[in-house]
């Protein structure tokens, strides 16, 4: 079955796809650094999986780096959770894990699943990672704009209220293991429900269906859906 579009938003990438489902829903937000040639059919393996096991799915769409002002991106992944009837478990790999993160402290959700997400922005910024993905997301360095990495950063937003799994592979080559080992440290000393989840595989592997990890993600947001 088809998913439906729904615009929540007057611009070309402020969409969400729909696919009807049982339960609470799985709303998905894909990676690629924050920038505009990753798009939301990236992760739409994960949401052609979750809604074959009956799940309903939202697979977010929105503005990336040069396709709106800052900060357009945070403002278009709190206006898509916004349109989702019931809270959700947020799944987002890489960038959208980050996003994933950032937007549970702004909306009701029942918990978020992390996959090789980028949970710490300003230590990204600083190491550079994925040629500078986070610092062009931002529009600068956190030591230049401390205000906008206190907005957007979620290890800065901690307690987060919810539960976080933290799902990495130790070979992942894009963004760091110690990235989300950091965070689930962090937000455990700040009191919050975060686990790290180790796994194999690589930086890819986690929005893979088809790979052995994918039970181990699987289960991480069926636990969550509880």
């Amino acid at each position: 079955m088809c998913a439906e579009r729904i615009s929540y938003g007057p611009g070309e990438h402020q969409f969400v796809d729909v696919y009807p489902g049982a339960g609470p829903p799985v709303v998905l937000l894909h990676g690629g650094f924050w920038r505009s040639r990753v798009a939301l059919d990236h992760i739409a393996p994960v949401a052609t999986d979750l809604h074959a096991r009956g799940h309903a799915v939202v697979n977010v769409e929105y503005r990336r780096v040069g396709q709106g002002d800052w900060p357009a991106t945070l403002e278009d992944v709190e206006a898509a959770l916004r349109t989702v009837d019931a809270p959700a478990v947020v799944v987002g790999h890489s960038a959208g894990g980050h996003l994933a993160a950032w937007v549970a402290s702004r909306v009701p959700v029942r918990g978020v699943v992390s996959l090789a997400g980028v949970l710490t922005l300003a230590d990204a910024a600083r190491e550079g990672i994925g040629d500078g993905a986070a610092r062009a997301f931002v529009g600068a360095g956190p030591d230049e704009a401390p205000e906008r990495y206190a907005l957007a950063d979620p290890a800065a937003l901690l307690p987060l209220g919810v539960p976080v799994r933290a799902v990495h592979a130790p070979d992942d080559d894009r963004v760091p293991f110690a990235i989300s080992r950091a965070y689930a440290e962090t937000a455990r000393a700040a009191g919050d429900d975060a686990v790290l989840v180790e796994v194999p595989g690589d930086h890819f592997t986690l929005v893979d269906p088809a790979h052995a990890t994918w039970p181990t993600v699987y289960g991480q947001i069926t636990d969550l859906i509880g």
